[in-house]
């Protein structure tokens, strides 16, 4: 088994040299934060029945590759509807925040929908993921389009987040989210803009461990961009994810 990004030191998980992200060497990568939120929120909010609809990530501080802590909260406990918030701290303060909406299943209902995301028409890879040039993320990746085109990926993780624990459904598709800055953000010369939060909305959990990613909108004005993507898996689309992104000095550049 490859080796995880976190390990638990007490209350405390202390990262590994790969946790570190594309801007900086000594920056934690700002997925891997969504992904340890979720993992706590699943861990102490989840119930049977209950589905988590909406996670948003709020990354509003660079941290340096630094133990970290996370606390979670329940806000709101209703019959069909549960609030909860997760903080991550290092000992330099609090670093990043999470909130999740989780939603009580029921019958779906009958007729056609007026607007439904049709599935993918990529097909799963069949082949090894390429290793490209310059940074080289730590999860598989498979690109449909070019990086500086309208980007379409699919990934699969290969690490576990925390020690040797099984990744969830719902932990990755936070991990696989974020991915959706540089997918809906890029342009030809590389990625310009560092996203400020994520948030992503799921109908359903991923059922494969293969994520597509499909961006699907881009606005920026006076170096604040928005983008938009589109969650699948191999059974169809699941979800969408929107993130806030500001200037930033290029990365992936040719």
């Amino acid at each position: 088994m490859t080796s995880a990004f976190f390990t638990r030191k007490r209350d405390e998980l202390v990262p590994a040299p790969h946790a570190r992200g594309p801007w900086s060497p000594d920056m934690l990568h700002g997925r891997l934060l969504g992904g340890l939120a979720a993992r706590s929120l699943e861990e102490h909010h989840a119930e049977p029945g209950l589905r988590f609809a909406r996670l948003t990530v709020d990354l509003f501080r660079n941290s340096p590759m630094l133990p970290v802590t996370v606390e979670t909260t329940l806000v709101r406990n209703g019959r069909r509807i549960r609030v909860a918030d997760a903080v991550l701290s290092t000992e330099q303060g609090v670093i990043a925040r999470a909130s999740a909406v989780l939603l009580r299943e029921s019958e779906q209902p009958d007729g056609e929908r007026s607007l439904v995301t049709p599935a993918w028409d990529q097909a799963p890879p069949a082949a090894p993921p390429v290793e490209g040039d310059g940074w080289r993320p730590p999860f598989d990746l498979w690109w449909v389009t070019p990086f500086d085109a309208q980007g379409r990926a699919w990934m699969r993780e290969r690490h576990p987040l925390v020690d040797d624990e099984p990744l969830t459904p719902f932990v990755r598709a936070a991990l696989a989210a974020d991915f959706a800055s540089p997918l809906a953000n890029t342009q030809p010369g590389g990625l310009r803009f560092i996203n400020a939060d994520y948030t992503l909305t799921l109908a359903r959990l991923p059922e494969s461990d293969l994520i597509g990613v499909e961006a699907t909108g881009h606005v920026s004005a006076g170096g604040v961009a928005t983008g938009q993507v589109t969650m699948h898996d191999t059974a169809g689309p699941l979800g969408f994810c929107v993130v806030t992104a500001l200037a930033n000095p290029v990365i992936g550049g040719r």
